[in-house]
């Protein structure tokens, strides 16, 4: 097992992965939608067990569902880099859903790909603007 167990990752994913303003999903709302989506059958309460560590060793049925219903690749339970990956691109989301930066996102998806492109050089300009106008940030 690598650095961090599968616990630890499945954790993570209740806390980082939920829609804004919304707490995490329940043992069986997780259970629930992994049966009705995917057909495959999981209990509420071994989601449970292993998200505290009770239960290890899952099968890699149990783990690609987890994994797809949290969006996530399967091999972020089972590989650490791949993990760390995740991890940082869950915390960057995470950080634009509290921002309430998904209007943005959202009203983006519906626009051409020159024109996400051109909105994704204004937000780079405007970010390296407010950098500079930082006091530490501010040549001597």
């Amino acid at each position: 097992m690598g650095a961090f167990s599968i616990a630890e990752k499945l954790d993570r994913l209740f806390r980082s992965v939920r829609p804004a303003g919304q707490g995490e999903p329940s043992y069986m709302a997780v259970s629930e939608a992994i049966r009705a989506d995917q057909g495959v059958p999981i209990s509420h309460t071994y989601i449970w067990q292993l998200r505290t560590g009770r239960r290890g060793n899952p099968t890699i049925q149990h783990l690609t569902a987890l994994a797809t219903y949290f969006g996530v690749p399967v091999a972020y339970f089972l590989d650490d880099e791949q993990a760390a990956r995740v991890d940082s691109q869950l915390e960057l989301l995470r950080t634009i859903r509290d921002a309430g930066v998904t209007e943005i996102a959202l009203r983006a998806a519906d626009v051409s790909p020159r024109g996400r492109d051109t909105i994704n050089e204004l937000i780079r300009k405007v970010w390296e603007s407010e950098r500079s106008a930082r006091p530490g940030d501010r040549p001597g």
